[in-house]
């Protein structure tokens, strides 16, 4: 057994997100494209005796219980019954509440570093498998994508080839947006009769260059967010004026993302709107980062 394993836990922007209606389950049928960005936790899983610990959380983020990091490693242990349990620190420097998949990536690197950690005692397919139980962004973290076309609940994917990487700017959310608000939103905006699907028909070559994506790019929260939460639209307005070439709301909302085709155009507006600690400055990936043992 490795002495400890840390992972990067990378955040992802939705290039493309369309809501459908709910299954019989509840659960809203989505179609999104998804590509990760060079924001990250960080988290370090060493063994223990017994059980799951979890050090680093933020207060804010509620009861440690609750925390999709324990959540997925108390799955881990249940499926596999290895001798001993995990204890982990965490470096929380993804914003929550924000659309960016913070919690959903912490649990996927869990579920990676646990598995590393105790010998890969599971299948690639078995690790997709616990993810998807715990969240619908999981599978894609868990994936080695950085882009990929997600349906379903995001559990069904569609890998494509990275896209050169691109510098951007994170506004972190002017105002928290729980996920399970923002589907409320849209329910209540669409009334009964209306589930959100619709044809629609892609090329071969559709996510094959910038170009292309911001041809199709589209997310369905954000008029209803930014309806609903003034602010949020006050920063989408704000960021168009720039020079990015594609704005979106992350996700569910509330963080903004914005991509530049060069890293001075990005750098400009980020001095420009104010250069603060909530204005993250990163690029998206074109390779997952690894994990590594620490002996």
């Amino acid at each position: 057994m490795r002495a400890r394993v840390r992972a990067r836990a990378p955040a992802k922007i939705n290039l493309w997100l369309r809501v459908f209606g709910r299954d019989s389950n509840g659960y809203h049928g989505i179609e999104s494209l998804f590509q990760l960005i060079g924001l990250e936790d960080d988290l370090v899983v060493e063994p223990a005796p017994a059980g799951v610990t979890l050090t680093g959380a933020p207060a804010s983020l509620g009861p440690v219980e609750d925390n999709l990091i324990v959540r997925a490693a108390a799955r881990f242990l249940a499926a596999t019954r290895p001798h001993g349990g995990v204890a982990i620190t965490l470096t929380k420097r993804i914003p929550w509440n924000a659309g960016l998949g913070g919690a959903s990536s912490d649990a996927a690197a869990t579920l990676a570093a646990m598995n590393r950690l105790f010998g890969s005692p599971l299948s690639a397919g078995d690790l997709l498998e616990l993810g998807s139980a715990l969240g619908s962004d999981v599978p894609f973290f868990l994936s080695g994508s950085t882009l990929a076309l997600g349906w379903g609940r995001g559990e069904r994917l569609l890998a494509f080839p990275p896209l050169p990487s691109r510098p951007l700017l994170v506004v972190a959310p002017p105002a928290p947006v729980r996920t399970a608000d923002a589907y409320a939103w849209i329910d209540k905006d669409r009334g009964t009769r209306d589930t959100g699907e619709y044809a629609a028909v892609f090329s071969d070559d559709a996510f094959s260059s910038w170009a292309s994506v911001r041809e199709h790019s589209h997310n369905d929260f954000e008029a209803v967010v930014a309806g609903h939460l003034p602010e949020i639209g006050h920063w989408l307005d704000r960021l168009r004026e720039t020079e990015a070439f594609l704005v979106r709301l992350a996700g569910s909302g509330g963080a903004i993302v914005a991509l530049f085709e060069s890293v001075p155009a990005r750098d400009a507006a980020w001095a420009v709107l104010g250069a603060g600690p909530a204005m993250l400055r990163a690029a998206t990936l074109t390779a997952p980062p690894l994990l590594v043992d620490d002996q």
